[in-house]
């Protein structure tokens, strides 16, 4: 039963986060393009997906919701770009693809990952289902 609504899960959040980053000036677009690349190179989606799972555990709908498990993912995709940077573990694949430095470059890798966690705080910022104190706090 888990691993139905996981999977359910993984088909919402894939769903939403290709939706997400859409730039607003074409001088943006190869920094877009990076962020999209990491953002929807695949993985479980374990961390948004689980996060939807408990709320409908806990009987919260968890639809009201995708954009906090968008935000958890754009976090999670951030830390694997900046990890595989060659002043941390500088590696050359991640998920069987080229790292995200070795595809645009060390500079455009920096940003898409700082890009990223920058946008989570954004989503979160954004999400009306929250209340505002919860959101400042």
């Amino acid at each position: 039963m888990i691993k139905e609504m996981m999977v359910n899960k993984k088909i919402l959040v894939d769903d939403a986060l290709e939706c997400l980053l859409m730039p607003s000036d074409p001088a943006h677009d190869s920094l877009y393009a990076s962020m999209q690349y990491s953002l929807m190179a695949g993985g479980k989606r374990i961390r948004p997906c689980l996060f939807l799972v408990l709320l409908d555990i806990l009987g919260v709908d968890s639809n009201l919701y995708i954009n906090v498990a968008c935000a958890l993912e754009c976090v999670h995709t951030y830390s694997l770009i900046h990890d595989d940077l060659p002043g941390m573990d500088n590696d050359d694949y991640r998920r069987g693809k080229l790292a995200n430095h070795k595809k645009y470059g060390v500079g455009i890798a920096t940003m898409a990952g700082d890009g990223l966690l920058t946008y989570a705080f954004e989503l979160l910022a954004c999400e009306n289902n929250i209340s505002f104190f919860k959101r400042i706090a």
